[in-house]
């Protein structure tokens, strides 16, 4: 409780408090606008970091994240387009709500769902996550591969269109995570003779590359998105009573199990969760015909648990060095380029770091519902944000983050060529997340490979003989076959009806 509290108080000192609110405004305002993101938002201010220390990097990288997920329900209910995969599900009865002339009262159940899910979910994150760094320290180099192999395999299995697409791009990402000097031989890999890829892809690069420049590239080829027009007369008031928390408590309850298991399953993210816990809400509804018609629950359900995604998503990244979703991807690579581990080690030999990121996230949390609360008249402005002047601001920030990252042209090269690569991906549907987690998870399934074998003396069986590493492994196996069994089992069955 002492490190905590300690923790509590760098997060509070006025540098740290000023710059956590401004980014998880900042986030907000890309969360809320269609196209982009907070996980932009990260992508942008992490060459940034660079020079500043740890603990204020990560209460900006923190504050942009939290700002990024509450953020992406403002569209989704002013105009019925979410701001990311986070809030689809809240276009379904918030944007209905909006045109019944409750648009207060749909933001007020967005703006307090969103704080309720993330600070309910950082404060159990808080309480777990020593335990399960605590398990995960008897775990060896068998459980570790395999538990890698599982996360990347559940991405895949999750990924849009074919899993073959999927497997590719985790082949991709491996592949990318092996040029370099190899940490055992000390032979050069993939290199090319070029002197600048002897320490490996830069992280920095590869992430501005594949993820901001690209979607800026790819956002203004599809034409700028024209938004519709919103009545700001309906946008004032509280619009909640504690009648109506009560009412929907059971609804609050379950979406906040659904976000928070969600979010620790490798992959998975806010994106799964919100539609996951809006269906489980309608399965309880006693009038489950009224869902889509503008209805609290359906909003209640998918912003408590995309927030709640937050905490659950944090601790398999702190205690098992694992990302729970695409954004925890990012944070994980901070952690690298501030020359951190994450894993089962990092909170007993880090304290007061990892107790500062939980203790960021809840401060977080709670600035952003009281500025949403104070600011919610103002938000049709976010939405007639030019994208002409976004777009340059963020290219402008993507070739200095680049050129900063080490201060040569080549990484400004090599994040051109990476957006290139990236707009390929995105024509072919070729999805970018099985690639950046098996990017950022490849140096560990390789060296827990080599190690395992190492101590088993070249006996492979040894990561099925453990029955940890065997759970693991046949549950990243199942994941991949299961899409090419459920469709053999749809086709006899379509089989058996036409005869």
């Amino acid at each position: 409780m002492a490190t905590y509290l300690a923790s509590l108080m760098t997060v509070l000192q006025p540098m740290n408090l000023i710059m956590l609110w401004v980014c998880a405004v900042i986030g907000c305002i890309l969360g809320a606008i269609p196209g982009l993101s907070g996980g932009l938002g990260i992508t942008l201010i992490l060459p940034m970091t660079f020079a500043l220390n740890t603990e204020l990097s990560f209460c900006m990288l923190l504050g942009m994240y939290v700002g990024g997920i509450s953020g992406s329900f403002i569209a989704a209910v002013l105009v019925g387009i979410p701001g990311s995969a986070a809030s689809i599900a809240t276009c379904y009865d918030g944007y209905p709500m909006t045109k019944k002339g409750k648009a207060a009262r749909a933001l007020t159940i967005g703006i307090t769902g969103s704080f309720i899910g993330t600070a309910v979910s950082i404060i159990v994150a808080t309480l777990c996550s020593s335990a399960i760094a605590d398990i995960a320290l008897a775990l060896g180099p068998w459980e570790y591969f395999s538990l890698c192999f599982m996360a990347i395999s559940l991405v895949v299995g999750l990924s849009r269109g074919s899993i073959y697409k999927g497997l590719l791009a985790a082949f991709i990402g491996i592949w990318l995570s092996t040029v370099g000097t190899d940490q055992v031989t000390n032979q050069m890999r993939f290199t090319f003779g070029n002197y600048n890829l002897f320490a490996g892809i830069n992280v920095v690069c590869l992430l501005m590359g594949t993820f901001a420049l690209q979607q800026v590239a790819t956002s203004y080829a599809k034409g700028t998105q024209e938004m519709p027009a919103v009545d700001m007369n309906g946008l004032k008031g509280f619009g909640l009573t504690i009648k109506d928390f009560v009412k929907s408590a059971k609804t609050i309850i379950t979406s906040l199990f659904v976000g928070l298991w969600i979010g620790f399953l490798p992959g998975m993210g806010s994106g799964v969760a919100n539609m996951i816990a809006y269906g489980q809400a309608k399965k309880m509804s006693r009038h489950p015909e009224e869902f889509g018609t503008g209805v609290d629950d359906g909003v209640w359900a998918s912003e408590v648990s995309n927030n709640a995604g937050v905490g659950g998503a944090l601790i398999p990244m702190m205690s098992l060095g694992i990302p729970g979703d695409g954004t925890t991807v990012l944070l994980l690579s901070a952690m690298t380029i501030h020359g951190l581990q994450a894993g089962p080690m990092f909170i007993s030999t880090n304290p007061n770091l990892a107790y500062m990121i939980f203790a960021a996230v809840l401060v977080a949390a709670a600035l952003i519902f009281v500025t949403e609360l104070l600011t919610k008249r103002w938000f049709p402005l976010l939405l007639k944000a030019p994208y002409h002047y976004l777009y340059s601001a963020i290219l402008m920030i993507c070739f200095l983050g680049a050129f900063s990252a080490s201060t040569s042209m080549f990484s400004v090269y090599m994040m051109i060529a990476f957006g290139l690569f990236g707009i390929i991906l995105d024509f072919f549907e070729i999805p970018m997340s099985p690639l950046m987690l098996s990017y950022i998870l490849g140096t560990n399934l390789e060296t827990y490979f080599r190690r395992g074998c190492s101590y088993a003396k070249g006996d492979m069986t040894s990561f099925f003989t453990r029955p940890i590493s065997c759970i693991f492994l046949i549950i990243g196996i199942y994941s991949l076959l299961s899409p090419a069994v459920k469709y053999f089992i749809r086709k006899n069955k379509s089989k058996r009806a036409a005869a």
